[in-house]
C-alpha cells in the first residue's frame, strides 16, 4: 500500500525557487548547511525532488530571510517548531529579539534620512542663495552631529 508521501507530487528545484523567491544556489546552500534536510533525488536524473511539505518549510524560511532573520535564528525557529507548543515562549522571545533589532535598524535609518534631508536643505539654500535657510540647515546639521556623537553613533 502506498503512503501519502509516496503519492504526493515532488517539485523540482526550479519550481521551489519560483515558489519561494529564493535562488537555486540558496536552496542548495540551505541543504548543504543542514537548514533543510537532505533532499530526495530522482532515481534516473539525480535531480532534487522536493516534497510539498519541504517546499512549505522553504517558503517560511524565505519569509524569515525577507524579514532580515539570519541563519542561526532560522535554525532556532525550525528547532522550536519541532517542539511545538512547548516552545511558544522561546519562539516569542526569538521574534521579540529580532523585532528589537529591526527597530534599531529603522531608528538608524531614520537618523540617516534626517541627516540627508538636512544636507538637501543646506545645498538647496546655497543653490538659491538663501542665507537664512542655509544657517538653519547648518544649525540642524550641527545638532544632529552632536546627537550622533553623544549616542555613540559616529
Amino acid at each position: 500500500m502506498k503512503t501519502l508521501t509516496d503519492t504526493e507530487e515532488k517539485l523540482t528545484i526550479q519550481e521551489v525557487a519560483r515558489r519561494s523567491g529564493l535562488a537555486e544556489s540558496t536552496l542548495r546552500y540551505y541543504e548543504k548547511i543542514g537548514l533543510i534536510a537532505p533532499i530526495e533525488r530522482d532515481r534516473s536524473s539525480k535531480h532534487r525532488r522536493y516534497s510539498p511539505m519541504t517546499a512549505e518549510v522553504i517558503e517560511v524560511l524565505a519569509c524569515l530571510r525577507g524579514a532580515g532573520m539570519g541563519i542561526a535564528d532560522m535554525r532556532r525557529y525550525l528547532e522550536n517548531m519541532k517542539r511545538g507548543k512547548n516552545a511558544a515562549g522561546d519562539q516569542r522571545a526569538l521574534f521579540e529579539r529580532h523585532s528589537d533589532r529591526v527597530k534599531e535598524q529603522i531608528d538608524a535609518l531614520q537618523k540617516q534620512q534626517a541627516y540627508l534631508d538636512a544636507k538637501v536643505m543646506l545645498w538647496s539654500a546655497r543653490e538659491q542663495s538663501d542665507t537664512s535657510q542655509e544657517m538653519d540647515a547648518i544649525k540642524m546639521l550641527q545638532q544632529m552631529a552632536k546627537e550622533l556623537r553623544d549616542n555613540g553613533d559616529i
